[in-house]
């Protein structure tokens, strides 16, 4: 029997964009949810943060969030550095980083989404733009556990 699963560090996601006020929350949100439903807690570690954060979460992310089970009112936007973005596996962008990905380094998986920012837009388009993330987070969290 191998213990090697014991013993191997978690992957790592992080999803950034630059207020953390939006986009990447419901992404972070997404992928906590998918995570316990896929019985991951142990080997997936989730990140989130921005290059210059928002105050708050936006009022109308965590409305739309409220409506399929997920509550995002305690979440405050944070900065996320570059050397958390190196310790991760994987990268997700929201389509407005700041961020050189070349700077990241050649380890890291990133891909930018490049999804419409939600803030100010009308509760329709939101929706749109979260059923779009969460469909996003499944088919990553599929691609991590086929290259596992």
């Amino acid at each position: 029997m191998s213990t090697e699963t014991d013993t191997t560090e978690p992957t790592r996601i992080a999803f950034m964009c630059v207020q953390n006020a939006g986009r990447s929350q419901m992404s972070t949100a997404f992928a906590e949810r998918e995570r316990e439903r896929r019985g991951l807690e142990t080997a997936i570690e989730i990140l989130t943060g921005g290059t210059h954060p928002a105050d708050h979460v936006h009022d109308e992310v965590v409305e739309v969030m409220d409506e399929v089970g997920l509550d995002l009112s305690d979440r405050t936007p944070r900065e996320i550095t570059l050397e958390e973005l190196r310790s991760c596996d994987y990268v997700a962008t929201m389509g407005c980083s700041t961020l050189d990905v070349g700077q990241v380094g050649d380890d890291v998986t990133v891909a930018d989404w490049a999804l419409d920012d939600p803030d100010g837009e009308d509760p329709e388009r939101v929706r749109e733009i979260r059923d779009e993330i969460e469909t996003r987070v499944a088919a990553l969290f599929d691609e991590i556990e086929s290259d596992e």
